[in-house]
């Protein structure tokens, strides 16, 4: 075996990002990716980068993040038992798998899936308060399943983007947004507990929590509902409300048929 030899990892991991300053390893913050590359660092005993499917941001949660990396020698039998040992409680490896030499998470994405945690009770509940949105005006359900329907399918969502977004290509496709009942996280049997359910080919900087934000404030009442066409029709930026971070979680990551299977 070549002292240079590397095996290339695939690794799904979960967290909750209401500690981290996001996915991202950045300066003098704390971030999942930093978290991970430090642990994976220490084990190999030599540098070790990942590539995420994704950056969530400062405070949003992730069941299905995945992530891709060069492993420096063999495929590392113990390593996802190792790094349960080593992390905080707040991240935790669900899978480590080979994958093909040339796999990345990031690019060879072909679709994802993201939740919206809402708590519609009367007062916010103190067992979900870190992984959803505790909404305090009255939101009509029946409108907020119309406006989500209106969301399937290809359009350009440039009106749904935040400032700061880099990409060039605005057009994606959302195969479904559905209303389902129960948080992602705590209790699901309370009737106040409701969740966005998005599955698309990919999004763009924010556009889940601002689709949120959209049509929950014209559920609610404020807007029209002629505010998600005008958004629909926009180039951008985004001028609406941006639901807060702490209600989005990543659920999965999904490949074509010759990648190794999502855990």
């Amino acid at each position: 075996m070549s002292e240079h030899q590397t095996t290339t990892l695939r690794a799904t991991v979960r967290y909750d990002g209401s500690g981290f300053a996001g996915w991202q390893k950045q300066p003098h913050a704390r971030t999942v990716q930093g978290e991970l590359e430090a642990a994976m660092s220490r084990i190999a005993n030599q540098p070790v980068r990942i590539q995420g499917a994704g950056r969530t941001d400062a405070g949003v949660h992730a069941f299905g993040q995945v992530f891709s990396c060069k492993w420096p020698g063999p495929f590392p039998v113990r390593l996802r038992t190792a790094l349960s040992r080593m992390l905080g409680p707040e991240i935790r490896l669900t899978e480590v798998v080979e994958a093909a030499p040339n796999f990345n998470a990031r690019f060879d994405a072909v679709a994802k899936r993201y939740a919206y945690s809402l708590d519609l009770g009367r007062d916010p509940d103190p067992f979900v308060a870190r992984y959803a949105w505790h909404v305090l005006h009255e939101v009509d359900l029946g409108l907020l399943r119309d406006l989500l329907k209106r969301l399937e399918g290809e359009h350009d969502f440039a009106g749904f983007q935040s400032t700061g977004s880099t990409r060039e290509h605005t057009r994606r496709t959302i195969y479904s947004a559905e209303l389902l009942p129960g948080a992602v996280c705590g209790p699901c049997d309370l009737d106040y507990l409701w969740r966005l359910a998005f599955h698309g080919d990919g999004f763009l900087y924010h556009m889940v929590r601002n689709i949120t934000g959209t049509v929950v404030e014209i559920a609610r009442g404020r807007y029209p509902d002629t505010f998600l066409d005008e958004l629909l029709a926009s180039q951008g930026p985004f001028p609406g409300y941006c639901a807060p971070a702490h209600g989005l979680t990543m659920v999965s990551v999904e490949y074509a048929a010759d990648a190794p299977l999502d855990g």
